[in-house]
């Protein structure tokens, strides 16, 4: 709650925001929003060097920020982990459009993308989509990572909780999996 000063400036025990903010209280994660949103957003300009981007991601911290409120423990200050936080998201979000042009083929000829038929049968087509659907979730998850998306092994390793090593292995059997299945 707000209390006066001698001068009569209302401070906010910053911490009670925030725990009234980790309760679900819409109005305390406003007033986290006010006091912090303006820094985030310089710290979204610096990374980004765009203005119209520095707003979209500033929004998307604050909802992540709300999303993820209750995983922070008071460990550091709110806004060092909002920092963290912001910084994470830029950098995510860079990631995904890298991943994303890196996979965009400008094409004159349509017919590339053209399902291909195996001579002798007819109808017949790969369906890679759905031989990834039956690989287990272990294996499939590195397979997209890796193969899909583009994350290295290491990263892959950290966002999932595994050794470096198991995740070379589940992709190699994703891989012997998948050729066996669409052979």
């Amino acid at each position: 709650m707000p209390v006066l000063s001698e001068v009569g400036v209302s401070t906010v025990d910053p911490g009670a925001t925030v725990r009234e903010a980790q309760a679900g209280s819409a109005p305390a994660f406003e007033r986290l929003y006010r006091e912090h949103s303006a820094r985030i957003y310089a710290l979204c300009l610096r990374l980004a060097a765009d203005p119209v981007q520095a707003e979209e991601l500033t929004q998307d911290v604050f909802v992540r920020a709300w999303q993820k409120l209750d995983s922070f423990r008071g460990d550091s200050a709110f806004g060092t982990w909002l920092h963290r936080l912001a910084v994470n998201e830029v950098l995510g979000k860079r990631r995904a459009d890298g991943r994303r042009g890196a996979r965009v083929m400008i094409a004159e000829d349509l017919t590339i993308f053209e399902t291909p038929r195996v001579v002798g049968q007819e109808g017949f087509q790969l369906d890679l989509e759905a031989a990834v659907a039956t690989l287990s979730e272990a294996t499939r998850t590195v397979f997209v990572m890796h193969d899909v998306e583009g994350y290295t092994h290491d990263e892959i390793a950290n966002l999932t909780g595994r050794a470096e090593g198991t995740c070379k292995t589940l992709l190699h059997r994703a891989r012997k999996m998948l050729r066996e299945r669409l052979r």
